[in-house]
């Protein structure tokens, strides 16, 4: 009888798949195995999709001739920090003995992404593929997920997805990092007085270096306003703490527009106020 390959996205979630399959077998280079399964693992992302320049090596130089590169066929490489590890799995989606395949990627669009191209760069044939979808790593969802692993196709619309975004990002990054760094890179280095300089485009990098110019804006833009809080020593001499008043919900300043904050008033005379009325009430 064949074996069963169990594949993770990281090492330690395939040490988590061994402990709930209760392996007792030897530890290979870049595996565990037993005497019915093999249990292994990506790093991240094993393969990735390949530059320009693999299409055609004078896609290298940047001109604005040659925008924008849409490949007719995506072409897809090994990372070559990671090759080592690509060569093991690949070598045990492709064993004899290995029967059936657990796709133990992480459960999302990503996971599934990073198995499929895998799968694609590995050539597989003639296995049987199921995948494991699962909410956390405790031995019975893990057991779990492997008894109710549905057919690999099942999940054929999300892989579809993941593609298409790769693709999506891949393009964005590509064409318009090149288009704004031809047409403002010299600019902005001599303003920078820099000898190049390259802007580099992309669907997360940009909304997050978004984030931070927001941010840096308000911090230059930020002006000192006083507001004014009413604060307290109680307890006995030698033991005394300091309280703080707040406009806790219920309280009759409770979203107020005299507050500056919950804990602050923008005008003295309404903090003054809120004494006078504290020192009216009972103890």
């Amino acid at each position: 009888m064949g074996k069963s390959l169990y594949i993770a996205e990281k090492p330690s979630v395939a040490q988590e798949f061994a402990k709930a399959l209760k392996m007792n077998g030897r530890r290979g280079d870049g595996y565990l195995e037993s005497e019915e399964a093999v249990v292994t693992w990506c790093v991240g992302h094993l393969v990735t999709m390949s530059y320009p320049e693999v299409y055609d090596p004078s896609l290298k130089r940047w001109s604005l001739e040659t925008l924008p590169f849409i490949p007719g066929e995506f072409k897809y490489e090994v990372i070559p920090a990671v090759a080592k590890q690509f060569r093991i799995v690949s070598g045990l989606l492709n064993r004899k003995d290995v029967e059936r395949i657990y796709v133990c990627t992480d459960s999302g669009r990503e996971g599934e992404y990073i198995y499929r191209l895998v799968e694609q760069q590995a050539n597989v044939k003639g296995k049987e593929r199921r995948r494991v979808w699962i909410d956390s790593q405790t031995e019975e969802e893990i057991l779990r997920g492997i008894r109710e692993a549905k057919e690999l196709k099942e999940y054929d619309n999300l892989s579809a997805s993941a593609y298409l975004r790769a693709k999506e990002d891949y393009l964005m990054g590509i064409n318009f990092s090149r288009l704004l760094t031809l047409k403002y890179g010299s600019s902005i280095a001599n303003y920078l007085k820099l000898d190049r300089s390259v802007i580099s485009v992309g669907r997360v990098m940009t909304c997050v270096l978004g984030m931070v110019v927001r941010r840096e804006r308000e911090i230059r833009e930020f002006v000192e306003t006083p507001f004014y809080r009413v604060v307290s020593k109680n307890g006995e001499p030698g033991e005394t703490f300091e309280g703080e008043w707040r406009a806790v919900k219920g309280s009759r300043w409770f979203e107020s527009f005299d507050l500056y904050k919950e804990n602050g008033f923008k005008e003295r005379k309404k903090a003054e106020e809120l004494l006078a009325y504290l020192s009216d009430q009972p103890p």
